[in-house]
This record gives structure tokens, C-alpha cells and sequence, in this order.
């Protein structure tokens, strides 16, 4: 196969290097499986060419983006072609007069913040891994980040996809215009379909104004169930901020003992209250939030004014995960969403769990959009005799997540991680229309197989 692929691409293309396939077989979840050979595509003729390939044999192929997620979805679970679009980097078109741009896979979410930025437009979504995650990853996943609640997800800016099909047809999806009806809405189908489908070899994004000012409010609270209802009153009283993040206490108490205490004041929740818009409209509302936050019992508020403050307490936010890592705990991140008027009775529910299992539970994330990520922290997970309680509290975990009228996951995906539970979170029709389509698509079972259709 490798000769083969070298003939076809180019043999600066293809690797079958002991290290390539080391990095390659894994993602950031704790599991591993080696690809044969890993392909760097560098065009949508590399990736047409290698799905044909592989169709014509039989081959299976996992696309992998940077590599950074967190469910095992870039895996190659039955080895086989290992297709990275890393590569694949070019900003293509920034159009603001269209409100658009037109990307490669490979392309860092990042970078395209800071080139709409240098124009004076915006591209919203921002998962916490947004300087190293590509936009191929996050459009295979939904990716969201805190700012989803007033922005929405990554399939809110996808207005166009050219994708390649197992194969290897080339088809082009959407439009450039931001209005379309034009048949059935098949980018959308492929958003969020982890690579199961087809591979997105350019995208056709949304881009918006740029706010003219951020800003910010954090607070903390004696008691998690006050920072709760503070986000209901927020909202109540006609606020969409453009993030509202909620942390509990174990998260906290980490984040001081690896931060130090000074940086995070006490209490046993914390809040992170986001703002954008006009300065007169930021400065007006952030005089109402601090009054609201007064009055929900806060035990004290900071108002960070200026986007050099506000990405310092960003910053702060992303070292929560480190701080719990420097636990050294294995983290088990599981991105699980409920209805809003779920959360308290998630975190509760979160405690009784540790408290019955002995293994701590740390949760933090939207708020806004009751897509909380539970962090079970394992002592020793790779030992067998350890990990059989932690994947049984998991089982608990997801369980009560499905009957409370939840979702397993929120941006991170299905993956490998989450396969188990899968079909029991899906209607018994919508899991088998999921099957329908993956038939219709790749009926030879090519694309990314092992994970959760399988």
C-alpha cells in the first residue's frame, strides 16, 4: 500500500515513519490504535485520490485535523489510512463584503479570528482550544466554546462545504449566500458527523461585524445553587451575555492550590460574565449586572473593562484544567448537557456520585447553555482494578444524564468515548435514520469505522 500511495500522491506525502504512526494513532483521550500508514493531503485532488484509493480496496481511513480532541474521534480504530488535512492551512478568500471567508480544513480557528479581526470582523465560535484546534476538527465536531450562548455553534457559520465522498467524489454544498433554500440542507449534514460521512476539504464560513468593546463582571458565591440562580436571573431580566461560565468548588480549590490563592477569591462557585456590543451599551449593562449580582448574594464582583482584562480572567478560566490535571488525577472530561433548570440537580447529583464512589468530580463550563463539563478525577486509571469503578461511575453518570432529558455531549463529540451510550441517547428512529444515511454514504463501512455507528 505504501508504493502504491507514493505512485499516486508523491512520496512526500505518505509516511509510514514508526513516529508518524505513533502521533497518529492517538488523539487527546487515553486510548491508542496504529494506523498502517498515515497520508498528508495537501489539495482536494490528495483527498479524492486517497478515498479512491482506498474505496477501490477496501481500505478504511480516519481524518485527522490537529489531532487535539478529546473522544478518540481521530483514532483509526481498524488502522488502515490515517488522511491528515493538516496541511491543508490556507485562508483562501476573507471577504467582509460578502460577510464571509473560505477555508481549508487545516486552518487554525485562531488564526481566522485574527485575520477577520485585523478587518474588523468576527468569527464567533471559540472552543477553549481554539489556538491549536483546526476548523476541519471543529466542524467535524459542532465545536462550540463559551461564547455559543449568544453566537451560537460552529453550524450556525457553515454557509458552504466542499466535501469528498468514501469514493471519492467531490461534491460542493451551500453557497456564499446567506440566505439559501435551494434543495435539502446538506451542509448541515455534514457538521457534526465526525468524519463518518465524507471529508470536508473547504468551508465556506459566516463572519459578522466585530463588537466594537468586550468587557467583563466575575463573581463568586458561598454556595454553587446561588451562582445557579444568578444565571436565571440574568437572563430573566432580558441579558444575553456573550458568556456566562460557572464553576464549582473542587474545580476552585484546584485552580487556587496550582494558581495560588490570590489569584481566585473565596467561595465555593464562581462566575464569569461576558459582554459585547456599542461602549455605551457595555457600559450601561455592566452597571445593571453588577446591581443584579449584588443582589443574587454574590460575595464580591470584579469588573474587568477592557479586552486585555478580559482575556486575563480567560486565560485564568483555561488554566482550570491544568490546575486539575495538576492534581494528579486522570481527568476523565465528559462535555454532558441538560436543560437549564437542570443544572443544580446535575452538580448535586455530581456529589452524591463522588461521595458514593470516593472519586472526586469537578464541574465547570456554560452555563448559559447547561453544557457542563463533569470532570471525574481518577487515581491510577490505566490500573485495570481502578478503572472498572471509574467507568462504572461514568455509567452512572451518563445514565442519569439520559433520563433527565440531557445529551452525552455537547462539542467534544461521540467518538470512541461515548459509543456505549450512544443509541440509548438517540429516539429509536433517529438512530435508525442515523444508520440509513451512513449506509447511503459509505456503504462499505470506510470512514472513520469503529466508532459510535458501528
Amino acid at each position: 500500500m505504501h508504493n502504491e500511495l507514493n505512485a499516486l500522491l508523491g512520496a512526500d506525502k505518505v509516511s509510514t515513519a514508526p513516529d508518524t504512526l505513533k502521533i497518529h494513532s492517538i488523539d487527546k483521550w487515553n486510548y491508542a490504535a496504529p494506523p498502517e500508514v498515515v497520508v498528508f493531503a495537501e489539495s482536494t485532488a490528495d483527498v479524492s485520490k486517497t478515498l479512491a484509493f482506498a474505496h477501490e480496496r477496501g481500505i478504511p481511513v480516519t481524518t485527522r485535523g490537529a489531532g487535539v480532541g478529546y473522544v478518540g474521534g481521530a483514532v483509526p480504530e481498524k488502522g488502515g489510512i490515517v488522511l491528515s488535512v493538516a496541511r491543508m492551512k490556507e485562508i483562501i478568500e476573507l471577504s467582509p463584503e460578502d460577510g464571509l471567508a473560505r477555508v481549508q480544513p487545516g486552518v487554525i480557528t485562531r488564526d481566522l479570528q485574527d485575520a477577520a479581526a485585523a478587518r474588523g470582523w468576527y468569527y464567533p465560535p471559540d472552543p477553549a482550544s481554539l489556538k491549536e484546534c483546526s476548523l476541519g476538527g471543529n466542524i467535524a465536531t459542532n465545536a462550540g466554546g463559551p461564547r455559543c450562548l449568544k453566537y451560537g455553534v460552529t453550524k450556525n457559520y457553515v454557509m458552504g462545504l466542499e466535501v469528498v465522498l468514501a469514493d471519492g467524489t467531490v461534491a460542493r454544498l451551500g453557497s456564499r449566500c446567506h440566505k439559501n433554500k435551494t434543495g435539502f440542507s446538506l451542509t448541515e449534514l455534514f457538521v457534526g458527523s465526525e468524519g463518518l460521512l465524507g471529508v470536508v476539504t473547504e468551508a465556506t464560513l459566516r463572519l459578522i461585524p466585530h463588537p466594537q468593546r468586550r468587557a467583563m463582571l466575575t463573581a463568586t458565591f458561598a454556595e454553587f445553587q446561588q451562582a445557579a440562580a444568578a444565571v436565571q436571573t440574568i437572563l430573566d431580566n432580558g441579558h444575553l451575555p456573550s458568556a456566562l461560565e460557572i464553576t464549582d468548588a473542587f474545580t476552585l480549590q484546584a485552580a487556587r492550590n496550582y494558581l495560588g490563592p490570590e489569584n481566585l477569591p473565596a467561595g465555593k462557585a464562581h462566575l464569569i460574565v461576558e459582554v459585547d456590543g456599542r461602549h455605551a451599551a457595555v457600559e450601561s449593562e455592566l452597571a445593571e449586572l453588577k446591581t443584579l449580582l449584588a443582589s443574587a448574594q454574590a460575595l464580591g464582583i470584579e469588573i474587568h473593562a477592557d479586552d486585555e482584562a478580559c482575556e486575563a480572567v480567560w486565560q485564568l478560566r483555561r488554566e482550570f484544567s491544568y490546575s486539575l490535571r495538576a492534581t494528579g488525577l486522570t481527568k476523565l472530561n465528559e462535555d454532558i448537557v441538560v436543560p437549564r433548570s437542570k443544572l443544580v440537580e446535575l452538580v448535586e447529583f455530581a456529589q452524591e456520585l463522588a461521595a458514593s464512589t470516593t472519586i472526586p468530580v469537578a464541574c465547570f463550563g456554560h452555563a448559559g447553555d447547561g453544557n457542563i463539563h463533569v470532570n471525574l478525577m481518577v487515581e491510577d486509571y490505566d490500573d485495570p482494578v481502578k478503572k472498572k469503578p471509574a467507568d462504572e461511575a461514568l455509567d452512572q453518570l451518563f445514565t442519569w444524564i439520559i433520563a433527565n432529558k440531557g445529551m452525552i455531549t455537547g462539542e467534544h463529540g461521540v467518538g470512541l468515548a461515548k459509543k456505549r451510550w450512544f443509541k440509548d441517547a438517540l429516539h429509536p428512529g433517529a438512530l435508525a435514520l442515523h444508520h440509513q444515511i451512513k449506509e447511503a454514504l459509505d456503504p462499505a463501512n470506510l470512514l472513520n469505522p469503529g466508532k459510535f455507528l458501528d
